[in-house]
């Protein structure tokens, strides 16, 4: 342990693992509000927070219970198709709030390629918000669109106990996982279709 009387303690928030203060400072001497994207067990919370003097302010947000509530999306909340419509979700209402640029802001979430908080960045550069990230890190058309889910579920159906174990969640809502594709375009353009004022503006699909 790190003792002397030039030690000092550590903020709390680094103890606790959940700040990485020195990227925090990066981004914001960058001037861009951060586009900040963490994932729960069982949700994504995708926000545009502009640094103030007087503190941060958040200035659009989605979350991905909003896709059940809102939108009819009877998908998983927390996996890769749930988190790029969460990140087109908030990228959108960010748009209308005037923001065309923001800095990835994915916090203690290791960089891994084609990982979930990739793909919600992906879908703000889809709408058109600026957010640099790598083609190598997003995560492939197909996996956002939920393809490795349904091949996985189509797979299983010959086992009805493990099918019906595996996705009950799903059958609960009445989705069958096969379908989650096609689903995953149905919701996607029900929202687009609510934000078609800012869609398509500064280079969106």
């Amino acid at each position: 342990m790190a003792r002397g009387p030039r030690y000092k303690v550590p903020r709390r928030r680094r103890r606790e693992g959940k700040t990485n203060y020195y990227k925090r400072y990066r981004m914001i001497l960058s001037g861009k509000p951060r586009f900040v994207v963490r994932k729960t067990l069982n949700h994504v919370i995708v926000q545009i927070i502009r640094a103030e003097p007087q503190g941060d302010v958040t200035v659009a947000a989605a979350h991905s219970r909003e896709l059940a509530k809102r939108y009819g999306w009877r998908g998983g909340l927390a996996n890769t198709p749930a988190a790029y419509l969460t990140g087109l979700l908030a990228a959108l209402r960010a748009k209308r709030a005037g923001i065309t640029v923001a800095a990835p802001d994915i916090g203690l979430h290791k960089p891994t390629r084609g990982a979930i908080v990739f793909a919600a960045i992906k879908a703000a550069n889809d709408a058109g918000l600026s957010v640099p990230v790598s083609d190598e890190v997003v995560p492939s058309d197909d996996r956002i669109r939920g393809e490795h889910i349904a091949s996985w579920a189509s797979l299983l159906k010959e086992n009805s106990e493990a099918y019906e174990r595996m996705f009950s969640r799903y059958l609960a809502r009445g989705l069958e996982p096969e379908s989650l594709p096609a689903h995953f375009e149905e919701v996607r353009n029900r929202i687009l279709g609510e934000y078609s004022d800012v869609y398509g503006e500064g280079g969106g699909k």
